[in-house]
């Protein structure tokens, strides 16, 4: 076989500068490997981090949406509450429990000072119906068992001998057990 030339002169001092494989080649392409394991590596720790982010974040949705269909249902609760409470039966009956008595036709004032209409007082309740100021506690409408009566009220007591019988007065309605459910007009909101 044959064997290379030597190289004279120019040639040889020109193949002395640049390297002919052997242990030159390896050392230049360790950085080129080092660089694509550590862009690899940080590639996939950064979407390690981005999918433990979006994890938490639905895990925060589900919880938020669940606070929302709670909030939801208690503010459709206070609602019907509300309607319950503004339902002219149930406001005429709370009325009627604090001594309000039915008002009479209103009078009006026009704006040069005359009086429109008939000005009448309310008719006055009888002694036995009208109550003392109750505090506040006792206005609630729920009932507290633990309070007993409330002080502005007493309880009947029974005649101790049989005396005349009591006048007739006209039958009262039966009082039903419980007001009957207010239905609500259907709401432009979604969700109720």
């Amino acid at each position: 076989m044959s064997r290379k030339p030597e190289l004279r002169g120019r040639a040889a001092r020109l193949a002395r500068l640049i390297p002919v494989g052997g242990r030159g080649g390896g050392a230049a392409r360790t950085p080129f490997v080092l660089l694509v394991v550590v862009l690899l590596g940080g590639g996939l720790i950064g979407l390690l981090v981005l999918n433990s982010a979006l994890s938490e974040g639905a895990f925060r949705l589900d919880d938020l949406q669940r606070q929302t269909k709670n909030l939801t249902d208690e503010e459709q609760a206070l609602q019907r509450d509300v309607d319950a409470y503004s339902a002219p039966d149930a406001l005429q009956r709370r009325a009627h429990d604090l001594g309000m008595v039915p008002g009479g036709d209103p009078a009006f004032l026009d704006p040069d000072g005359t009086v429109k209409g008939v000005p009448s007082a309310a008719p006055q309740q009888p002694a036995a119906d009208t109550m003392a100021a109750r505090p506040p506690e006792v206005l609630s409408p729920y009932p507290n068992p633990a309070a007993g009566p409330s002080p502005g009220t007493t309880a009947p007591l029974a005649p101790a001998v049989p005396s005349a019988p009591p006048p007739a007065s006209p039958p009262a309605a039966p009082a039903s057990t419980a007001p009957p459910a207010p239905t609500a007009p259907p709401s432009s909101t979604p969700g109720r």
